[in-house]
């Protein structure tokens, strides 16, 4: 009886010990999340730390502190991080003239700064977030079908902007990048209107992007690319070489006639 009673203290006592240590280990692990965590946490905080200081000393003046807008500049709470990274990525934020239409220029910050403000605005509110226009990727016949659908009338099928109804311009597509394409669509900067998963979803914008990055260097099976500005100036070439050769064919024909006489 007093074997058996030891026996079964010791395996108790192996059984309380395992629990212990098992307890102890899980704690650790959950230590070590805990502080994995807060530094996985902590350079986003800093970061947005970092652009609400870059905010207020330059775009509140317009938008207000803490992105509540004024009469100068509307809110962007709720925003997103897509819009702000295409206005200060494209220069068209800020404006030194509140009164005048943003245009595209060369950033006002460097690449670290405008991250900062992204971060910022989008902390302010939900709103679409930097899209991936390589995931998935984009097919270039439908990117196509798709551009001439919801694209060409404003931007013309070559992508070179074109003077709207309303007085301002549809900007030239060449020279965005890939990233910028797809946040104008997501965000409809300006008159532009805007594209939200409801009208096309992830992998037809990535199909429309893929189709822009081509007319920057599109193939010219017909010959001649005539600066790709439509039928204009191809009738125009036309004309006026049609013209150069009949010239050429009276005069080639003139002194014969006049050595026949």
């Amino acid at each position: 009886m007093r074997r058996a009673g030891l026996t079964l203290a010791a395996l108790l006592l192996l059984v309380l010990t395992s629990a212990a240590g098992l307890a102890a280990t899980r704690g650790n692990a959950k230590a070590d999340d805990a502080m994995r965590g807060g530094k996985d946490d902590e350079p986003e905080s800093e970061l947005v730390a970092e652009g609400e200081d870059l905010f207020l000393t330059s775009c509140a003046a317009c938008h207000g502190a803490g992105g509540v807008g004024t009469d100068q500049g509307p809110t962007l709470i709720g925003v997103g991080a897509a819009a702000a990274d295409f206005q200060l990525s494209t220069g068209r934020m800020p404006l030194t003239n509140p009164d005048e239409l943003p245009q595209s220029k060369r950033p006002a910050f460097p690449d670290d700064e405008i991250d900062a403000l992204v971060a910022y605005v989008a902390s302010l509110g939900d709103g679409p977030a930097i899209p991936d226009p390589t995931d998935p990727p984009g097919d270039l016949v439908e990117g196509g079908q798709l551009y001439l659908l919801n694209c060409q009338a404003c931007h013309s099928a070559a992508g070179n902007g074109g003077a709207l109804s309303s007085g301002r311009n549809a900007p030239t597509l060449h020279g965005a990048s890939e990233v910028q394409i797809a946040e104008a669509m997501r965000t409809g900067p300006g008159p532009m209107p805007v594209f939200g998963p409801d009208t096309l979803s992830d992998q037809q914008v990535n199909d429309i992007v893929r189709y822009v990055r081509y007319l920057d260097d599109p193939a010219d099976p017909g010959g001649f690319s005539l600066g790709r500005v439509g039928p204009v100036t191809e009738g125009l070439v036309a004309l006026l070489f049609g013209l150069v050769v009949l010239a050429f064919l009276c005069r080639w024909i003139e002194p014969k006639e006049k050595e026949s006489s």
